[in-house]
């Protein structure tokens, strides 16, 4: 049991660490306004996984999965949600090359840290697919469903505060070069590129 919850540790450590709408999304939150914005986001993503995870276990996200109306209703209003971060990041790093002398603080992205990363991440339907269908293929067989399901979930919620949590601190260690001007700017179009980029790849996906 313990081998197969360390190569589950394995699977769902690889995956939390690939690049994807969660690491942009806090990189813009933790960029513009601090570490404890970036953490609050870190929290709401965190939580959301939380949420899918209920879901899962209660067989709520398996319906989701397999229902093409309601997969791709929720995979256009979280495509949405993501170009929208991604032009506001466009416009913002617009007005700082107009008014470069800008107090820092003026740039900050706004709302709610932690309902942003909420949010991204329950309008992701490809945890639903992920936790469906990936999940139950990894759990401890002598584990009842719910049970290992859960302790899984768990985990993979663990993994990504630990790994965003930790990226967090890094971009605040150097926060002092992301703040100068031209810095500021052009990562702001890089962020708005990404975000646009992904939300576009969310749209376009395949349904499963």
């Amino acid at each position: 049991m313990f081998a197969q919850i360390m190569t589950a540790a394995g699977v769902l450590a690889l995956l939390t660490v690939v690049p994807g709408p969660d690491m942009a999304v806090v990189t813009k939150r933790a960029v513009g306004a601090g570490w404890r914005d970036g953490l609050r986001t870190v929290g709401g993503i965190t939580t959301g996984l939380l949420v899918w995870g209920v879901l899962t276990v209660a067989g709520l996200a398996a319906v989701l999965a397999a229902s093409a109306a309601a997969y791709t209703a929720v995979k256009l209003l979280g495509a949405a949600y993501l170009v929208v971060l991604g032009v506001q990041a466009l416009v913002r790093s617009r007005r700082a090359g107009r008014a470069t002398t800008c107090p820092p603080s003026l740039a900050a992205p706004a709302g709610n840290a932690w309902r942003t990363g909420l949010v991204s991440n329950v309008l992701n339907p490809k945890i639903a697919v992920f936790y469906t269908g990936l999940l139950p293929t990894l759990a401890p067989p002598s584990f009842p469903s719910h049970l290992g399901m859960a302790l899984l979930v768990l985990l993979h919620a663990t993994l990504t505060l630990l790994w965003l949590g930790g990226y967090v601190m890094v971009l605040a260690k150097a926060r002092g070069f992301f703040e100068r001007p031209t810095v500021r700017r052009a990562l702001d179009r890089v962020t708005g590129v990404v975000l646009i980029g992904f939300g576009l790849k969310v749209a376009t996906a395949d349904s499963h």
